[in-house]
């Protein structure tokens, strides 16, 4: 905790974009795996934010990240019966992620953490002046 709450508020917003940029690059780097069965099928991942009260003041949120669930969405059974994990039938399951949707979030959180860095770069030379004005 600092004595200047906006460094708390930034730097927790700061922490959570970065957890869902490794989501988003975790989805995409897993998005063309295949498995052998369903149930080994790589599950999306997404953070789920919660706002968090700043220590010493009530007024103020910051945001954590309470947990990183996995998506329910049914696995992609696509029939390669050539491929080395194809079950008995001949199918191959691989997950159910959208690319695309996945570097719109990628585009977002980039942009977030990158409004919080300015924040808190604004923040910190508002305080230097502040400091300056003395001399």
């Amino acid at each position: 905790m600092s004595n200047l709450p906006i460094f708390d508020v930034a730097g927790s917003a700061m922490t959570a974009q970065s957890v869902r940029l490794s989501t988003v690059a975790s989805n995409l780097a897993n998005a063309d795996s295949i498995a052998g069965t369903p149930d080994a099928v790589f599950r999306a991942k997404q953070p789920v934010f919660s706002a968090e009260a700043v220590p010493g003041n009530p007024a103020l949120a910051g945001v954590q990240v309470t947990e990183v669930s996995e998506s329910n969405a049914a696995p992609l059974k696509r029939y390669e019966p050539g491929h080395p994990l194809a079950d008995a039938q001949g199918y191959v399951y691989a997950p159910d992620i959208d690319p695309v949707a996945q570097m719109v979030d990628l585009i977002s959180a980039s942009r977030s953490y990158q409004a919080n860095v300015e924040v808190f770069n604004s923040a910190k030379e508002l305080a230097m002046a502040t400091l300056n004005m003395g001399r």
